[in-house]
């Protein structure tokens, strides 16, 4: 049992009452490309919201462009996340019906879960590809540029999620269960 003075490298203080202390290494081998394109629209977001910011209440003559964009890239960020969500299979889900039923029954339920998932983000995918040139006609507001690339990062964020979909449901199907049969599991 460890104590309190202790962590998985050893002591972290001495006899003498030094402090030890070491970093666990950093791992970037479990990020995807869709993780760090996702930073990137993060940071570009915080320049042009830290902008905004910066001239209206300093300059006090607010930048109209901001908001507009801003909002977009929210709208990327939270897309493209939500495909990272779905490859970490860390969206919520409610697994107390699970631990009233049979295993078997609990597996087949999983499996069913996992078919609806991977259809319905498909046919969501479909209907995203759909609206993209539809949209090529209606441009942004404050900026005259047209809003189906933003309907197409959204159908981007939207494939990425039916991709991962399948790649989880191929993990829980070889490896015999999933998070809503066992939630204390971690993958």
């Amino acid at each position: 049992m460890k104590t309190i003075d202790e962590d998985d490298s050893g002591p972290i203080l001495d006899a003498e009452g030094h402090f030890h202390a070491t970093d666990a290494p950093i791992e970037l081998h479990s990020y995807r490309f869709e993780d760090w394109f996702t930073l990137v629209v993060f940071w570009v977001l915080i320049f042009v919201v830290f902008y905004q910011f910066f001239t209206r209440y300093v300059l006090s003559d607010s930048a109209s462009w901001t908001e507009e964009i801003a909002r977009y890239l929210l709208v990327v960020v939270t897309f493209l996340g939500a495909s990272m969500a779905v490859r970490k299979n860390t969206h919520i889900h409610v697994e107390f019906l699970y631990r009233f039923i049979p295993a078997r029954a609990g597996r087949w339920a999983a499996t069913f879960v996992d078919v609806v998932r991977v259809t319905f983000l498909f046919y969501l995918t479909w209907l995203a590809i759909e609206l993209v040139p539809k949209m090529h006609n209606q441009q942004m507001t404050v900026i005259d540029f047209p809003m189906s690339y933003v309907y197409g990062f959204v159908a981007a964020g939207i494939a990425l999620m039916a991709m991962r979909s399948v790649q989880v449901a191929i993990r829980h199907w070889r490896q015999g269960w999933s998070l809503l049969e066992r939630p204390a599991e971690d993958f």
